[in-house]
């Protein structure tokens, strides 16, 4: 049998060739106006991509395969409880459990008991600093040191509530001590998704990321404390905008191990993905499901390694069995019925996604040298440099909301008047004003649509 490729019989047909097609079609409306449009991060995105865009390969690499595990957040105020909520997720599909932790009487022996921390990976997302209960919890799971995640993020905290938990530098005494545990090393958590939900831009997540990391990076280099076991992980927030947000989760593991091999880090990250809050809403809230189904589906094909959902309801209610189900079916769905475990590297090979994926890291790197050329991350908050970025891109994003130009189905375009929520209001969907001293302006996550949400309560 003759073998002989597919499609020889047909030439090939060059970009400008495409374009000369288009613009004969459009019959005399202009390409650009009509067809080309810009993205927030400046990216003039085109209305087909080829080989011929793929010039730059200076950060152009394969992302990692499509082996992803399903996660279930839980937070722990009982260890028992925890515990028998964890054992049951695992029955019903969870892969990876992420314990929220408030404070440190609560025993870790109690919350893992009966559960195969071999065989499940654990994260374990802690409210407070404690060396002592840090240095217990990796004592006591150091037998399966590759499937533990003890997630610090001393930085985060700081931008998050404007203050230390101690001071800076009792913080980081505390982070050189934690960081010199090497038998079972903590996981430097870098919490992306803060800047996400605050209204930053793909190009200022990506960028702010590595600024966060660099702070720690500069300062555990100093101390010679940055070993070859060193553990990072990203927690990143995704948003509907779905290519995007695919060559965002690509661009920041680019970014990792640009700036990792300039420390000498040959380490992978591992990227713990979730919804973000900021485009859900309270008002026809099973839009929401819609929602997370496809910034899920994002997370997986942009080479996440835990995706954990948000429930449809986690925004106006508490914690419950019904939301939290949804929530993890559907990513059952995702990997069992979708089959989205079953490709290597998924997004390898879209001429428009790889595309996206350098130019993302290009002005994300951008943003990077300009940090550090002002003195570095933690000086640009000190200054409120990084608070005022976020501003400004979250008050064009809110624009865009208020405008109609944005919009999320159900609340500020098609929206049932009839809906009534005053009634179903389990906790507080609003940003929540805490009054007090703070050494930085704290970076605040807010939802697109709480201001109208707000008038319709107030009417309804």
């Amino acid at each position: 049998m003759n073998k002989k490729h597919l499609f020889t019989e047909f030439t090939a047909v060059s970009a400008k060739g495409w374009k000369q097609k288009i613009q004969a079609d459009l019959k005399g409306a202009d390409y650009n106006e009509t067809l080309v449009w810009e993205s927030p991060e400046g990216i003039k995105v085109k209305p087909f991509y080829n080989a011929e865009d793929l010039t730059d390969t200076t950060l152009h690499q394969h992302t990692s395969g499509s082996e992803w595990h399903i996660g279930q957040e839980i937070e722990v105020t009982v260890e028992t409880e925890a515990n028998k909520k964890a054992k049951s997720a695992l029955k019903r599909g969870t892969e990876s459990l992420i314990f929220k932790i408030k404070s440190p009487d609560l025993k870790p022996e109690l919350i893992l008991n009966g559960i195969d921390i071999k065989k499940v990976p654990v994260h374990f997302q802690l409210q407070f600093l404690s060396v002592e209960y840090i240095k217990n919890l990796l004592l006591f799971t150091v037998a399966s040191k590759e499937n533990i995640f003890v997630h610090i993020d001393i930085l985060g905290n700081f931008c998050r509530t404007g203050n230390w938990f101690s001071n800076y530098n009792a913080d980081h005494l505390a982070l050189e001590e934690i960081c010199n545990i090497t038998e079972n090393p903590p996981t430097l958590s870098i919490d992306v998704s803060l800047y996400q939900n605050a209204g930053a831009d793909r190009a200022q997540q990506l960028a702010y990321a590595m600024g966060h990391l660099n702070e720690y990076l500069n300062f555990l280099s100093g101390k010679n404390l940055l070993h070859s076991h060193l553990k990072v992980c990203f927690k990143v927030a995704v948003d509907g905008n779905y290519f995007f947000e695919i060559a965002k989760l690509r661009a920041l593991r680019l970014l990792w191990r640009t700036l990792a091999a300039e420390y000498g880090l040959k380490t992978e990250c591992h990227i713990l993905a979730s919804p973000s809050k900021r485009n859900k809403t309270i008002y026809d809230y099973n839009v929401n499901m819609l929602r997370t189904t496809t910034e899920c589906m994002s997370a997986v094909l942009g080479g996440a390694d835990t995706v954990c959902n948000l429930p449809y309801d986690a925004i106006y209610h508490k914690s419950n069995e019904f939301g939290e189900r949804i929530a993890r079916n559907q990513l059952l769905i995702l990997k069992g019925e979708s089959y989205l475990d079953k490709i290597s590297n998924p997004s390898d090979g879209s001429y428009y996604i790889e595309t996206l994926t350098v130019q993302l890291a290009e002005k994300a790197l951008k943003i990077f040298k300009q940090i550090e050329q002002g003195g570095g991350f933690f000086k640009q908050l000190k200054t409120h440099n990084i608070q005022k970025k976020i501003k400004e891109s979250a008050h064009k994003q809110q624009l865009k909301f208020d405008t109609g130009e944005e919009v999320l189905v159900g609340t500020n375009k098609y929206s049932n008047e009839m809906d009534r929520m005053n009634s179903e209001l389990q906790s507080n969907p609003f940003v929540k004003k805490n009054p007090r001293k703070t050494i930085i302006e704290p970076i605040t996550e807010i939802r697109l649509s709480e201001s109208l949400e707000k008038n319709r309560l107030d009417h309804e």
